[in-house]
């Protein structure tokens, strides 16, 4: 049995990865700001020592858009370092280091310090695949980044809090490729009971469709009577979307489509 810490245990991903681990009969630790016995934030890191002691790998899903990753990360490594934590799964976005958004660039640059902790360089495998197994010799932490396209339950928070206006404004020009929640806990839960990998192959969404697309099918699903606005949107980051940094249309692998998610939504 293989004890696992899981950062951001109780949110949309985390509780499905831990779920995942704990039905494969895996001893699961729960670290968040808010559940017991782990309460750590790790922006703070208090209390991060007793909460990897003993831990063979941790999976980290804590993140925010709000800052504080780079922070968390800096005390979450040092803490795995100083615990002999032998491995450590990040997951990511697709498009990180293309659309030049300030979250993409702070999860970019998590996934550097996770390259520089590891024990070694060697040659990531697969498409998308980027550089650094972390499977070397040395001191350092083994580790995998998985990065994956857009949620389904992103895409419909972000339209749901759209909606409260009489018309529902979507950047025009911008196509997602959103992929089930609980599709990404599985690949997370086999790569965190596999050996260090480096970065792995994408995990995208069955379906690349322009964001207009998806708002008007959850309008028709949910009964909701708006009209959709393209807006164009000015900036660096919106031009890096409309050019579609943020696919990944040769990694097409998920199975559940949005109008499937809407129907009877993906969770256990």
């Amino acid at each position: 049995m293989t004890s696992i810490l899981v950062t951001g245990g109780t949110g949309t991903l985390g509780r499905l990865v831990c779920e995942r681990l704990r039905q494969g009969g895996h001893e699961v630790r729960v670290l968040s700001r808010h559940s017991s016995p782990y309460i750590v934030d790790l922006r703070e890191g208090t209390g991060l020592d007793a909460a990897v002691d003993g831990v063979h790998t941790i999976v980290h899903c804590a993140s925010t858009p709000r800052g504080g990753d780079v922070e968390a990360a800096g005390h979450l490594l040092t803490a795995a370092r100083e615990a002999g934590v032998s491995h450590l799964v990040y997951i990511s976005i697709v498009g990180v280091d293309r659309v030049p958004l300030g979250y993409y660039r702070m999860k970019r640059e998590v996934e550097r310090m996770i390259e520089r902790a590891g024990p070694g360089t060697g040659a990531g495998t697969g498409a998308g695949a980027g550089t650094g197994a972390g499977t070397g010799t040395g001191d350092g932490i083994g580790w995998t980044v998985l990065r994956t396209t857009q949620f389904h339950e992103l895409v419909l928070r972000l339209l749901s809090s759209a909606a409260r206006l009489p018309v529902l404004p979507v950047p025009s020009g911008v196509s997602v490729q959103p992929i089930a929640a609980a599709e990404a806990a599985d690949r997370l839960a086999e790569l965190a009971l596999g050996p260090p990998a480096g970065r792995v192959p994408d995990l995208g969404g069955p379906q690349i469709r322009p964001l207009s697309y998806f708002a008007r099918h959850w309008l028709t699903t949910t009964g909701r009577r708006r009209a959709v606005l393209p807006v164009r949107l000015p900036g660096e980051a919106y031009a890096g979307f409309r050019a579609g940094g943020h696919l990944a249309p040769d990694r097409a692998v998920g199975r559940v489509t949005f109008e499937e998610f809407l129907r009877e939504p993906v969770g256990g």
